[in-house]
């Protein structure tokens, strides 16, 4: 009975068995999970003087989880959000405790019942058209970085993909039949297909050097990734530099639509979403 009190046994089988195989959640998510897990046991470790390994469920008490959330936010500076985000998390655990061990249910009650706390959300900003040409025109198209990094950027533009899903598209994922279409995989494992314009298709098929990306001299098997190499960076320092230029958008942040298609190219002024 002691052993099933012990909260190490079951953050084992929190992390290697719900996350992955019940829930089958994104590894960012389950990243996300482990390291709240990091923070949140030294915490109680040290207010229990009690080692990692011997920690037991109880000693994680509905006023100690409020002391490591006033933790968070006033001495590891986190957000609001942040705060909300490794609640879930412990919520989660407390839930996935309470359900596979009755004599825990109350203490699993207790930990749920500790609120979110309310947080403004963030408007939705966008880049004007003027803005986007900008964007458009500041690699330098003479060299073979600069090509690629104006591929990138119209094809982030057109498909109004966030970085990241930019970064983990492969070659397969574009169609290049008389209706050319990209396959995105978003968060949450979520896809969504988007058509992409012409002149988006020219780009991307000339490549940097002249090579064609859908030509069957390349071996496409040894690329791994569509993006070649580090896409973050090619967009910071990109948008740095546009943003240094122009004053006005200086005050602005990048937002994200969904609303991508090829009839409404002069609407499309939606970019990237936390760059």
């Amino acid at each position: 009975m002691r052993d099933r009190a012990l909260i190490g046994s079951w953050i084992r089988r929190f992390l290697l068995e719900h996350l992955v195989s019940d829930r089958n959640l994104t590894r960012n998510t389950q990243a996300s999970y482990r390291d709240t897990l990091l923070l949140l046991l030294p915490f109680v470790s040290q207010a229990q003087k009690r080692p990692i390994d011997r920690l037991m469920i109880d000693d994680l008490s509905p006023s100690r989880l409020r002391s490591f959330l006033e933790y968070l936010e006033k001495e590891r500076g986190c957000s609001g959000a942040t705060r909300n985000l490794r609640l879930a998390a412990i919520h989660s655990l407390a839930k996935f405790i309470g359900m596979r061990s009755p004599e825990h249910v109350v203490w699993s009650t207790e930990i749920r019942a500790v609120p979110f706390k309310k947080t403004p959300k963030s408007s939705l900003t966008y880049l004007d058209k003027p803005e986007i040409d900008a964007l458009l025109k500041a690699p330098d198209l003479r060299t073979p970085q600069g090509s690629r990094d104006y591929a990138l950027l119209l094809f982030l533009h057109n498909t109004g993909a966030r970085v990241e899903e930019a970064a983990h598209l492969t070659i397969d994922a574009i169609t290049w039949s008389s209706s050319p279409a990209v396959r995105l995989v978003g968060k949450g494992k979520k896809t969504r297909s988007c058509p992409i314009w012409k002149r988006t298709v020219d780009v991307l098929k000339s490549g940097g050097e002249g090579e064609d990306f859908a030509s069957t001299s390349l071996d496409l098997e040894k690329i791994e990734r569509f993006t070649l190499g580090s896409t973050e960076k090619t967009c910071l320092l990109t948008l740095a530099a546009l943003l240094r230029s122009d004053e006005r958008a200086a005050h602005r942040r990048l937002g994200h639509s969904s609303k991508n298609s090829p009839t409404c190219q002069d609407e499309l002024s939606r970019f990237q979403n936390s760059v």
